[in-house]
């Protein structure tokens, strides 16, 4: 998959050529294909086998992960099925310490003969790859758990679905939109199944099922009399669920700035019908007057800022440079860090990074290091305090153990330091979102994500939304168009005033989040509640400079 297919996948918006061009990950299987894990004592003989044949190589430490990825894709337009796809990838990644430096290889011949083999070329790699060492690679301690497992704590596993079920929801929101006046729409429902195992010279043996679902879809209508065309996304969020996220309860019904949504679960037909009016609504809207504007930001937009601006630039490769080809490297170098005041935000701004919480994308039990993940401060109070992490990397920052940040997207793929769950804490409580409107005087609400842009530092940026609403001395005053905000990280979470309390707080993330050369995905989620930030410069998009 090309880097360029991973930025439209992120949430941006999936036109309509993407739905036919689906990236197939692994094989292709039939329909009917069972999804029931692989044998747990059949998985630890052959884990093994590669542990023994690595040591006896010379191997000073080794972890193997076996991993069975299942991917299904249901993709509609109209009133069509355009695809259905299940896919699978099978197979063991052996990554070794030898002479001191990493080596890795992989297999998906797992007999006993291919699995010796595979782990001696690891340790033979590891022994080239050292000529080359300035100094040893040097492991955060890490107890071994002994046999252990975690499942996504799912209610109903959405592989178990029928197929028609899965097919006659998404007609149904095709319909509704078709009917509310669209020209055309397309939906879409990925479902992903990790079945990891990892076993480790720590003495760890560790079995995980982790579930994650993405319903979507995109509306366009056109004018007829000017040929102009308008679009909306869906407001969903990719979540670590089962196909309960796509069951929505009474109970769960929150009252957004201007559309009813669901805290932890989804309604697709709602949404697609208040997508279908407000489509019609962008048409009519006028178009903005570039300035200075108070922002109010719905989670829905602000998941994308927090993942550009505070994930990426606090990951810990990125500052050092170990990683700078794909996205930059990062503005907040270690010196930042070590002075212990640098001001990254106001007070009001607490990030959280956070590998456990339910319902995520990120969320597992234990890392593709086999750590037991945790939650832990990146900013506490406006000052940054802390990065992201794995083994190889927490004596830099004089940590004891590793934050549990080491994630791969195939077992055929090394795994390497990838981004956790990087929430924006809740406000103080009582803080509703119609609370933050009603003391804006001139401003905008922004709901949903679409484009965006960022330079190499993570520093200098730029973001649009779906729907935009100007506010008017504390009050909606009618729907604009062709807005986006423009900032400097800094300047831009220091001027962050208010943010709403837990009852608004919601997920927002990414399927699809690239990183590293070869380069590889991963799933990260971002929470926070509706937030302002005063004073931020906003571009008319339609209009030349």
């Amino acid at each position: 998959m090309k880097r360029r297919e991973f930025l439209n996948l992120a949430g941006l918006g999936i036109g309509g050529a993407m739905f036919t061009n689906i990236p197939i990950i692994g094989h292709a299987v039939p329909l009917e294909t069972q999804w029931s894990p692989a044998d747990t004592a059949k998985k630890k003989q052959m884990a093994d086998i590669a542990l023994n044949a690595a040591k006896s190589k010379g191997a000073t430490y080794t972890d193997v992960r076996i991993g069975r990825y299942l991917n299904q894709y249901v993709v509609t337009r109209e009133d069509k099925v355009q695809n259905i796809v299940n896919t699978e990838s099978y197979g063991m990644g052996i990554r070794v310490i030898a002479n001191g430096s990493w080596g890795f290889a992989a297999t998906d011949k797992l007999d006993t003969d291919n699995i010796a083999k595979t782990a001696q070329q690891a340790v033979d790699i590891a022994k080239e790859n050292s000529r080359l060492l300035t100094e040893p690679v040097r492991l955060a301690p890490q107890k071994g758990y002994g046999e252990v497992s975690w499942k996504s704590p799912i209610e109903k596993n959405a592989f178990d679905v029928p197929i028609k079920e899965k097919v006659d929801l998404l007609l149904g929101v095709n319909d509704a939109a078709m009917k509310g006046g669209a020209n055309y729409v397309n939906s879409i429902l990925f479902l992903v199944n990790e079945q990891k195992y990892f076993a480790s010279t720590d003495g760890s043996y560790i079995d995980q099922d982790i579930h994650r679902i993405w319903p979507t879809f995109t509306i366009t209508k056109i004018d007829a009399t000017t040929g102009k065309f308008e679009t909306r996304n869906s407001l969903s969020a990719p979540v670590g669920m089962g196909y309960e996220y796509l069951m929505p309860r009474a109970q769960d019904k929150i009252q957004g700035g201007v559309t009813t949504l669901y805290k932890g679960r989804y309604d697709m037909l709602e949404d697609v019908k208040a997508g279908t009016a407000q489509v019609t609504q962008k048409q009519k809207a006028k178009s903005v007057e570039a300035g200075k504007y108070d922002l109010v930001l719905d989670p829905t937009n602000l998941w994308l800022t927090i993942h550009e601006s505070v994930g990426h630039p606090s990951e810990l490769d990125r500052v050092l440079g170990y990683e700078a080809n794909y996205a930059g490297t990062s503005f907040l170098t270690l010196d930042k860090w070590e002075s212990k005041k640098f001001k990254f935000g106001s007070e009001q701004v607490n990030i959280v990074a956070d590998k456990t919480q339910k319902g995520s994308l990120g969320a597992v039990g234990y890392d593709d290091e086999g750590v037991s993940t945790k939650q832990w401060n990146i900013i506490d109070k406006g000052i940054l305090v802390n990065y992201q992490t794995i083994r190889d990397q927490a004596h830099i920052l004089g940590l004891n153990e590793s934050q549990g940040c080491c994630y791969a997207d195939n077992w055929s793929d090394v795994q390497f330091q990838r981004m956790p769950n990087i929430s924006l804490k809740p406000g103080k409580a009582g803080t509703s979102p119609a609370d933050i409107i009603k003391n804006v005087e001139k401003g905008i609400y922004i709901v949903g994500d679409s484009s965006y842009s960022i330079d190499q530092q993570r520093y200098n940026f730029q973001f649009s939304g779906q729907l935009f609403y100007e506010i008017k001395n504390g009050k909606i005053a009618g729907m604009l168009k062709d807005v986006a905000y423009q900032s400097n990280t800094q300047e831009f979470w220091n001027s962050c005033t208010a943010i709403a309390d837990e009852r608004d707080y919601r997920l927002g993330g990414s399927f699809f989040d690239g990183k590293g050369q070869p380069g590889q995905v991963s799933a990260v989620s971002h929470g926070s509640s509706t937030a302002r930030f005063n004073g931020v410069n906003v571009i008319n998009t339609a209009r030349k400079i």
